[in-house]
């Protein structure tokens, strides 16, 4: 990944408290994993920004390589890796997500 497309991936990840590299927007998702992790977050009432991936190939292949993960979805939440759907599916069935979102003081539906 070059300088430029690791300094866009940080300028967004430091300028929203969630976001979510996706495939498609949160409005029309373009994979069924982007749509069960953007579900998520609107069945938690969550403010977030939807990257759609597909738009920019370099983000699309610098995010894995960012974050060491190999897929898409990904979901960053005040700066830091969360994971991808089944770990985000996982989490939200567990109560875990919104014990994060809590502790970082993001506000969601409970």
């Amino acid at each position: 990944m070059n300088d430029s497309t690791k300094k866009k991936i940080e300028d967004i990840i430091q300028s929203e408290n969630v976001c979510l590299f996706m495939k498609g927007t949160p409005e029309v998702p373009q994979c069924g994993f982007s749509l069960a992790v953007s579900n998520v977050l609107k069945h938690l009432d969550v403010s977030f920004k939807g990257i759609n991936v597909l738009d920019d190939s370099e983000i699309r292949e610098g995010i894995k390589e960012y974050s060491d993960w190999p897929t898409i979805p990904q979901l960053y939440v005040k700066k830091k890796f969360v994971g991808g759907c089944d770990i985000v599916k996982e989490m939200f069935e567990k109560g875990e997500l919104q014990k994060k979102l809590a502790e970082e003081n993001i506000a969601y539906k409970k």
